[in-house]
């Protein structure tokens, strides 16, 4: 990526999901912004996926998020952001105002996955937020996009991820520009959904 001209990347966390894994992703990122000419944004992602000792208890998951992993991020100052992936494989909207408020008290700005296979309101849930940002949001309606717009939370879209998962449903950037919504473009550079090179 630098040798390609990146100056800024942000790296997000979201595949340990349990407190020492999440931290050790997040200290690496750190590191990364040292002894690299890049300048690197950390995001707790946490709440990204469940371990599979948590299926069918992921309020106990968001507990472990909420009470001791952004806690323990926030106390070390190892993220800039926390982000949460609000969709029926991930995490409801009430267990990411969870989230959210928990980053909130830790002083961490929010940032969310949101309606990217389906509309859960997470664009309006992050605009209620003042997110600095909503990622995906393909299945976003206008009511959503209207509350980004008024929030002033970005529009992140991530076309490596929706052309990898062959999904089906384009983003309303139509209704994005017409409303005034930021949009910008990003990789999701990610080994899962989106194995992009940054340029």
């Amino acid at each position: 990526m630098i040798a390609e001209g990146v100056t800024t990347v942000e790296i997000k966390s979201g595949y340990g999901l349990e407190l020492e894994a999440e931290l050790k992703m997040l200290r690496v990122a750190r590191s990364l912004g040292r002894e690299l000419p890049v300048r690197v944004a950390t995001t707790l992602l946490a709440s990204h996926a469940l371990q599979p000792e948590y299926a069918g208890r992921a309020d106990a998951y968001v507990e472990l998020v909420v009470n001791e992993i952004i806690p323990a991020a926030a106390a070390a100052g190892l993220a800039d952001a926390v982000d949460a992936f609000c969709e029926g494989i991930g995490f409801s909207a009430g267990q990411c105002e969870r989230v959210f408020a928990a980053a909130h008290a830790g002083g961490l700005p929010l940032k969310l996955h949101a309606d990217q296979s389906s509309n859960l309101g997470g664009a309006k849930l992050a605009a209620r937020f003042s997110a600095l940002s909503a990622d995906h949001i393909e299945y976003s309606d206008d009511d959503g996009v209207r509350a980004m717009a008024a929030a002033v939370t970005v529009a992140v879209l991530l076309p490596g991820a929706f052309y990898f998962t062959r999904a089906k449903q384009l983003p309303s950037v139509a209704a994005q520009r017409r409303h005034g919504v930021a949009i910008a473009l990003a990789t999701d550079c990610n080994p899962g959904s989106s194995p992009l090179r940054a340029s």
